[in-house]
């Protein structure tokens, strides 16, 4: 691609892309004109049928493997020179099978066409703008769509249906012009592409054959009949060769053991293949329905098409929402899909009257298109993002070929293969759009949020069984009732997802909450030494996890140490501070013997701290205190901190500890280390070492916290129920705190 343009080759792309959306529309307009002319009897226009279908599934499995080999370039080039080729032999055709045979080669071109520019996608693109990229193509695609659905229906009358045809070989033609000067024409070398001798192809020509017997069968089913012998046969068939060939891929796996060559992954491509065929199954049953619908009102011809021009804005919406925003596939099912399943419901209960009813089926038209194609986009994306470089085109068109088995297996809905013949009774289009929606439905819960899906419906339902029990069913059958109904479950829906992506993303700040405390404070040992401990630190801001306060325990050659304390301040800087002087804690209190020493380096560095940024206001209080196996009794060192208070079985104490200086004040380092005092520990007997944001929480009165009378009533001299009861009983206390609390008790194991 050196040397040309990328936007204009994605815009060569995008145009190549809607000439294979544009080439159904004018076909669907054209055909009637073409089997009048021709004469052409049921059984042909069933070979025509199946035919086209066949073809277009072989011209995917076929063209994955080109571009995969020759490179999308080359395989572009060729695929519109198949529909050149194949629409100028259908237009000049003078015999109805010269004439399909021109339309099945036209298809199966559309069909390289749509591989290779799928594979040109994460080619041309990083994987992180693929999303945004599909989303314009997507939006670009739909106004043609709009276009070309409103320009086919009048083409026939105006033209006649030769020169209705002409337009998408005409238009093939000078794309491949343009393909021509603006691609390289170099050929990609085999050796660098091709799968290794341990690569199993994408789709072998075993698993091809059985999908095209598959198809077959699904095709001829509804047009001959599910008993016929034929029907049967091709079906079983290809039942039994995929069960074949997926043996003999095991096998072969078995046979040769070894690191796995990299493959298509199953998660990305599971969502995107169903989202292809949910698609696939879906537009078919629309346009099976939809017209008919209008046509029984009275709608005519060019409003028919009107209305299901909303289709496309609805993908052009699609387009632009996955442009601007980063959807995820997750989200954009939980949205779409229960909008698309809405919508479909809503057509059972359009107006009578022809206007109206044309400008609901266009409204809903929009719904079902954005929620369809909305979700599509994200699973699409990541699934081409996904794909293993040497067999990126052939993995590919798994999408495409999802489309078209969903449009297949729509076609097996009892009374759609009618509704298209223009056949079909009430019972029929009932029927139809209600496998749709609960096909759509079936799917928002798989691959979305099963509650937003769930909520819709019981919502719906529940509002409409209520207008039942008020006002009747006659009421409650009315169109605006029944559309009241849907958009009171549409809505419900949409809280149940703001709901839960709500609850989401307060778990995932608890959850970094908790990453970041544990990261700054590590948890306190359950036992280190001869200690039995228990601690809890209890933030004052909620979503924050680390405050100004402070503790450690760490397990060292002269002792087990702890330090508790409180930094000045709030926020950020205070989280520094408090990173800062434990970070020094934790390496000196291997090196430094002697306790006063300790603290006196904590006292330096904390000075150097305050130099540094310029703040002479800065200080903590900090309580240390050390314990050596086999002895009752601990040393304590407090600068400035609240003294620790023992928690006997017959009461609680405070302890006689002087208190120094703050850390930071540089008092500690003018002078000999402080001597530490030493307190007596006996068993059976707890220390409470605290922050004050204990003592100094307030009720609504305004009244601190009692803390020697609530220890007091507490009585756990086990450190565990001690720190349980106090976090719980303070939370009593206050309606809200106004400091961060940090705990430890203490006792002798």
């Amino acid at each position: 691609m050196t040397g040309t343009p990328r936007r204009a080759v994605r815009l060569l792309l995008m145009a190549a892309a809607s000439l294979c959306v544009l080439l159904p529309l004018l076909r669907g307009a054209t055909t009637v004109g073409a089997i009048t002319e021709f004469g052409v009897g049921r059984d042909a226009a069933v070979a025509a049928q199946l035919g086209s279908a066949l073809a277009m599934l072989t011209a995917l499995l076929v063209s994955g493997r080109l571009v995969d080999a020759w490179g999308w370039p080359r395989v572009l080039r060729r695929a519109l020179g198949a529909m050149a080729a194949g629409g100028a032999v259908a237009v000049t055709a003078g015999h109805p099978w010269t004439y399909l045979a021109g339309r099945a080669a036209e298809d199966a071109g559309s069909a390289g066409v749509l591989i290779a520019a799928l594979a040109s996608v994460p080619v041309l693109n990083l994987p992180g703008r693929i999303t945004r990229v599909i989303g314009g193509a997507v939006a670009g695609v739909a106004g043609v769509f709009v276009l070309g659905a409103n320009v086919a229906v009048r083409i026939d009358t105006a033209a006649g249906w030769r020169l209705g045809e002409s337009v998408v070989p005409a238009a093939a033609a000078l794309l491949l012009l343009a393909a021509l000067r603006l691609l390289p024409r170099d050929r990609l070398p085999r050796s660098g592409l091709r799968p290794g001798p341990r690569q199993a192809p994408v789709c072998g020509p075993g698993v091809a054959a059985a999908a095209l017997l598959a198809v077959a069968g699904l095709e001829l089913g509804p047009l001959r009949d599910w008993s016929d012998p034929l029907v049967g046969g091709l079906l079983g068939a290809a039942a039994v060769l995929f069960a074949a060939c997926r043996a003999r891929t095991a096998l072969l796996a078995r046979r040769r053991p070894g690191p796995a060559p990299p493959g298509v992954p199953a998660r990305a491509a599971a969502g995107a293949i169903t989202a292809g065929a949910t698609l696939g199954f879906t537009q078919l049953a629309l346009t099976a329905a939809v017209p008919v619908l209008l046509l029984q009102r009275g709608v005519t011809v060019a409003h028919v098409t009107l209305s299901m021009s909303g289709y496309g804005l609805g993908m052009l919406a699609a387009g632009l929402t996955a442009r601007r925003w980063r959807l995820t596939p997750l989200t954009s099912s939980s949205l779409g899909l229960p909008l698309a399943a809405v919508g479909l419901a809503s057509l059972h209960f359009l107006p009578a009257e022809a206007g109206r009813a044309a400008l609901v089926a266009g409204a809903v038209a929009v719904l079902v298109g954005f929620g369809l194609v909305v979700a599509q986009i994200p699973y699409l994306a990541g699934f081409l993002a996904a794909l293993p470089r040497q067999r990126r085109a052939a993995a590919s068109a798994l999408y495409p070929v999802a489309v078209l088995f969903g449009g297949v297996l729509a076609q097996t809905v009892p009374g759609s293969t009618a509704l298209l013949t223009g056949e079909g009774d009430a019972r029929a289009l009932s029927t139809v759009l209600w496998v749709a929606c609960g096909a759509v439905a079936l799917v928002a819960t798989v691959l979305g949020r099963p509650v937003v899906s769930l909520t819709v419906a019981a919502a719906a339902g529940l509002q409409h069984l209520l207008l039942v029990a008020l006002a009747g069913g006659s009421v409650a059958d009315r169109p605006g009732a029944a559309t009241a109904a849907l958009a009171v479950g549409a809505a419900m829906g949409l809280v149940a997802w703001s709901r839960r992506q709500q609850s989401e993303r307060l778990a995932r700040v608890r959850a970094n909450e908790i990453a970041l405390q544990q990261a700054v404070l590590h948890p306190i040992p359950a036992r280190l030494g001869d200690l039995r401990l228990t601690g809890h630190y209890q933030p004052a801001t909620a979503g924050t996890g680390v405050g100004g306060d402070f503790f450690e325990a760490v397990r060292t050659p002269h002792g087990t140490r702890l330090l508790i304390g409180d930094v000045r301040g709030k926020g950020l800087q205070a989280v520094q501070t408090v990173t800062d002087l434990l970070g020094c804690f934790r390496s000196q209190a291997h090196e430094t013997a002697d306790l006063g020493e300790l603290a006196a380096r904590l006292d330096r560095q904390l000075a150097r701290l305050a130099a540094a940024r310029g703040d002479e206001e800065l200080f903590a209080t900090a309580l240390l205190l050390q314990h050596r196996d086999g002895i009752d009794q601990v040393e304590v060192v407090n600068c400035g901190h609240l003294a620790p208070l023992r928690v006997d079985p017959d009461g609680v104490r405070a302890t006689p500890v002087p208190a120094l200086l703050p850390l930071g004040l540089g008092a500690l380092g003018l002078g000999p280390a402080p001597a530490p005092t030493p307190l007596a520990l006996p068993g059976g007997s707890a220390l409470l070492l605290h922050t004050d944001g204990l003592s100094e929480a307030r009720n609504s009165s305004g009244e601190f916290y009692p803390l020697g009378e609530r220890l007091s009533v507490l009585r756990a001299a086990d450190p565990g129920r001690l720190i349980t009861g106090l976090a719980s009983d303070v939370r009593d206390w206050t309606h809200q705190l106004s400091d961060d609390i940090a705990l430890i008790a203490l006792t002798r194991a």
